[in-house]
């Protein structure tokens, strides 16, 4: 199939072979290359983080699926309670004092993807977005497991607080605060995730042991 080259050729900028030669391209590769990155610019909008866990995908989806989970592999989330709204459940976020933290999970089997849907002090905008896929090992690195990624984009209101009247009077922390360290922190929880898993799989034992 054919490239609509009548469109694109009047859109400028764009970088093709037919245009844009080998040399060329090479050249600017070596240039946008960099020994060293300054952490704004690799992680001032997004922050993703991966890793290998060795356990099969569709008990990882079905473990990160489960709400309850995040009361043990996440460093700060607690105490998830139901609310009169469906699968919308509330709960404590320890990271700052008096916090409440609303959640929706949204989870396809098909595709194993799991997003949570979140906010602090208010639930009628989950603004707070975290994305998940569970990818199977044996396609991407031909060997058994999974591979997790997991995403944050930056919304503006992680500048600006767009709820403060929600806020406890005497917190002085906003989740926004802490982008600059989300790629630290979030790297520690999957590191929790993964020794979790490996080692309830490595055992026999079951991925989720709680009772329905």
């Amino acid at each position: 199939m054919n490239a609509p080259l009548s469109e694109i050729s009047r859109i400028p900028g764009l970088k093709r072979i037919e245009t844009f030669s080998r040399d060329e391209m090479g050249a600017l590769c070596m240039e946008r290359t960099r020994a060293v990155y300054p952490h704004d610019q690799v992680y001032g909008r997004f922050c993703t983080i991966e890793e290998y866990i060795d356990c099969p995908p569709d008990e990882v989806f079905a473990y990160l699926a489960d709400v309850r989970s995040l009361e043990e592999w996440t460093w700060s989330t607690r105490g998830f309670e139901a609310t009169d709204e469906a699968d919308l459940l509330v709960g404590w976020d320890r990271l700052a004092d008096d916090t409440r933290i609303w959640c929706r999970t949204v989870a396809n089997a098909a595709a194993r993807t799991i997003d949570y849907h979140c906010a602090w002090d208010q639930g009628r905008a989950l603004w707070m977005i975290y994305l998940m896929r569970v990818i199977p090992a044996a396609v991407v690195l031909n060997r058994p497991g999974s591979v997790v990624t997991w995403t944050n984009c930056r919304h503006p209101f992680y500048d600006h607080n767009p709820f403060p009247e929600a806020a406890p009077d005497d917190r002085d922390t906003w989740v926004g605060d802490l982008w600059p360290f989300f790629y630290a922190g979030h790297v520690v929880e999957m590191e929790n995730l993964k020794k979790i898993l490996e080692f309830r799989h490595a055992s026999g034992l079951p991925m989720r042991p709680w009772t329905d």
